[in-house]
């Protein structure tokens, strides 16, 4: 049985400003070929299809052209898609029915039946091999938001959400453990953030308040055979357990990830056993590139540029590139200067990273970019010169749950 393991496409996503509709076109039909020379029996995508509740058009002819290039090169394999925390529970769930007509199962948000109980039929997803026999029960849970859970009767505990995200899989677990046969083999899904996950700088939002609510990897029970993570854009295990996985992001997206190879993992399973888990590298199809790699003076950077020898290419397989400045003072025209030196160059232009030799004054956060800084470390710095001294962690925690708040209120508006 094998099982191909994606996650975080986030279709529709621009990296400052640029489009990446080739880049996320070029990864589907990679992706489509691999599922084709693999024979996969399943393909599970574990949340963040798209990079915005509300996607373009674009990016939902993406996905639904690959499902129908799918269901027709391989129509015995089964498609668990889940949602995550950029995407719409609602628009996701709106097309189930017609989706599962096709073995293309789409769980988009967690149900709730009139008397309070979970909807766990529609995240227990039985998977067939290739002779038609269920060989697998997929737990697919999407991104459990904080009005997914019910905390009320939970008494003496440390961490109210991390209790009602593990109530919500052993619910589902025990569900899925009267369904299970013996040789079946039990894989779960999830959209969180782990405890000892990497992040990829400036790319992954803050997910149940924070990493003060980073998950355990105990919610998911020992005879679990495979757990399919989405959420962190860098492939790793999770607490050294080769059985938990995050697959990472397809494409780069943050300019940090110049340097990372992106994968899917082909995951084989041999009855109710876990017997191999292959990484598979994507195909950088536009290269990242830091001119330098290290911040160097304006006059050596402009050299730099012009010196440049890059092949001809349609303007949206060209290279994005960060121009990495070191400077004395604020310099007047500083981009007009810097496009003028890559004008005739199949180049564009995304970041103009600037650093100062020295500090001009004792805020941090002065000389840096919106998008350099989190909204901690706004709060942060706002909270020293207001009261002459750091917030303490239970201030930090209700921050970061103001948040969240603010963040699933504005999904749930679109």
């Amino acid at each position: 049985m094998k099982i191909i393991h994606t996650s975080d496409w986030h279709l529709g996503h621009q990296l400052h400003g640029y489009d990446r509709e080739y880049e996320h076109q070029a990864f589907l039909d990679w992706l489509a070929e691999t599922l084709e020379r693999e024979q996969a029996d399943a393909l599970l995508v574990s949340g963040d299809i798209f990079d915005t509740a509300n996607p373009p058009a674009s990016a939902w002819q993406m996905l639904y052209r690959f499902l129908a290039r799918m269901a027709k090169a391989l129509p015995d394999m089964d498609v668990v898609i889940t949602g995550g925390n950029h995407d719409s529970p609602s628009k996701l769930d709106a097309p189930h029915e017609l989706l599962k007509a096709f073995d293309l199962h789409m769980v988009g948000g967690i149900r709730r039946l009139p008397d309070g109980s979970l909807d766990i039929e529609r995240m227990l997803i039985p998977v067939s091999d290739k002779s038609g026999e269920t060989t697998v029960w997929v737990m697919a849970v999407p991104f459990p938001r904080s009005s997914d859970l019910r905390t009320q009767h939970l008494e003496e505990v440390d961490d109210r959400l991390i209790a009602g995200v593990r109530e919500l899989y052993r619910e589902v677990y025990e569900a899925a453990k009267t369904r299970l046969e013996p040789g079946q083999a039990l894989v779960a899904m999830g959209h969180c953030y782990m405890a000892s996950g990497s992040l990829s700088e400036m790319s992954e939002r803050r997910i149940l308040g924070g990493n003060q609510h980073a998950l355990p990897a105990d919610i998911f029970q020992d005879d679990i055979t495979y757990v399919a993570l989405g959420h962190l854009h860098l492939a790793q295990q999770v607490a050294k357990q080769s059985r938990i996985r995050y697959s990472g992001s397809p494409i780069p997206l943050s300019l940090s990830e110049r340097h990372y190879h992106h994968q899917v993992l082909s995951v084989e399973l041999n009855g109710g056993e876990l017997a191999d888990v292959l990484s598979l590298e994507i195909p950088r199809t536009v290269e990242l590139m830091r001119v330098p790699e290290k911040a160097a003076p304006l006059d050596d950077v402009l050299k730099a540029l012009k010196s440049l020898k890059l092949e001809e290419l349609p303007r949206e397989e060209q290279p994005l590139v960060e121009v990495a400045l070191l400077l004395d003072q604020p310099q007047p025209m500083l981009r007009e200067k810097i496009l003028k030196a890559i004008k005739d160059k199949p180049l564009r232009l995304a970041r103009i990273a600037t650093r100062y030799t020295c500090e001009v004054s004792d805020n941090p956060m002065e000389n840096r970019r919106l998008e350099e800084v989190t909204p901690e470390q706004v709060f942060t710095y706002g909270w020293q010169r207001k009261f002459e001294g750091a917030p303490d962690e239970a201030m930090m925690k209700a921050f970061e749950q103001l948040m969240v708040e603010a963040e699933t209120a504005e999904e749930q508006d679109v």
